[in-house]
């Protein structure tokens, strides 16, 4: 296992990081064999676990509690907060009260006094990020965070959060966590320069474009939108929207180009996601050991500049297959209202 380090904060961690969205309802439900699975991983020189409190509404960080219980030094514990974790509108959201709130639950679950990374799963335009980088300051100087990080945020928000972290004196986000495959390469035109920039790590989910890249949809009959991912996320999937059928007609390219390098298509993913420079770790969510145990097998792989002058001829460099895939969406674009002005101001102007 290789290790790199992340951002500015001196911490170590392993390429290759341990994520727990599949442990618990959302995926293996046999609570023994996931504790097996994150027992596993470290054995193999993974320390870096990542798991956020939404993940199966809390189950998945009490077994990541209840595996690391008497390896906690060992781990780089990682966790997220944001997503609505009740029917209560404040019960989510990036807010002073839900972040200090939620932080304590999550510790519960967890079993530990302090995470060594807490993240902002998601931007939220009705907090000002002020009102969160103060929060997550004052967990800091608590000594129940080591470290601040933000997921999914676009460039701009990033600056903007960088900016007002000096402006303040408040801790800053040393490390963002953004969606990165082959398929979603969207974050290499701003994302990943402008944390290259502001020196914080990066740490990429969905490395195998949500299975799209492990080889497991190669034909239309491949693609049940009834079972697995598929049903939770059926947006990412379905076929009948053109850049998920682009993806399936670029299996076919990338499985080649894997063939050609000796390489399983899994293997190239996850090669290609820890090889730009800006990238520190990427995400692997294994549901199985057998899953597991496949992707380990390549965490020493390394691609060579024809492979990647090849992958980009197939999806070109700052450029997603899917739009979809981005993983989060401007509230303007989202709301309509938001770009259009009301009739009776059209007709003043």
């Amino acid at each position: 296992m290789r290790y790199r380090t992340l951002g500015s904060t001196g911490m170590k961690v392993s390429t290759y990081c341990l994520g727990a969205m599949m442990f618990g309802a959302w995926g293996n439900t046999d609570t023994d064999e996931c504790v097996r699975i994150i027992h596993a991983a470290l054995d193999a020189g993974i320390n870096f676990v990542d798991t956020a409190d939404v993940y199966s509404a809390g189950e998945s960080e009490t077994i990541v509690g209840k595996a690391i219980a008497s390896r906690r030094d060992e781990v780089v514990l990682a966790s997220k907060v944001h997503g609505a974790m009740g029917a209560d509108p404040n019960e989510r959201g990036n807010s002073r009260r839900w972040i200090i709130r939620e932080v304590e639950a999550s510790l519960r679950r967890l079993g530990t006094d302090h995470l060594d990374l807490y993240q902002v799963h998601r931007p939220d335009p009705d907090t000002d990020v002020e009102e969160t980088l103060s929060a997550l300051t004052d967990l800091v100087h608590q000594g129940k965070v080591r470290a601040i990080g933000s997921s999914t945020f676009p460039a701009e928000l990033l600056v903007e959060a960088q900016w007002a972290a000096e402006r303040r004196g408040l801790e800053r986000f040393r490390c963002e966590q953004p969606p990165y495959s082959m398929f979603v390469r969207g974050v290499e035109a701003g994302v990943l320069p402008t944390c290259a920039r502001h020196g914080m790590g990066v740490i990429v989910w969905s490395p195998l474009a949500g299975g799209w890249l492990a080889g497991k949809y190669r034909s239309e009959k491949d693609v049940d939108l009834a079972s697995g991912r598929a049903r939770r996320i059926p947006v990412r999937f379905d076929l009948a929207i053109p850049g998920n059928r682009r993806k399936l007609e670029l299996v076919g390219a990338v499985d080649e180009l894997a063939r050609d390098a000796g390489l399983s298509l899994a293997h190239l993913a996850m090669a290609f996601s820890v090889a730009h420079p800006a990238v520190t770790a990427a995400i692997i969510g294994p549901r199985t050991m057998e899953h597991l145990e496949d992707l380990l097998a390549g965490a020493s792989v390394e691609l060579d500049d024809e492979v990647l002058d090849r992958i980009d001829a197939i999806v070109p460099p700052g450029t997603n297959v899917s739009a979809i895939d981005g993983g989060y969406v401007p509230p303007p674009l989202e709301s309509a209202s938001l770009r259009r002005r009301p009739a009776g101001a059209r007709a003043a102007g």
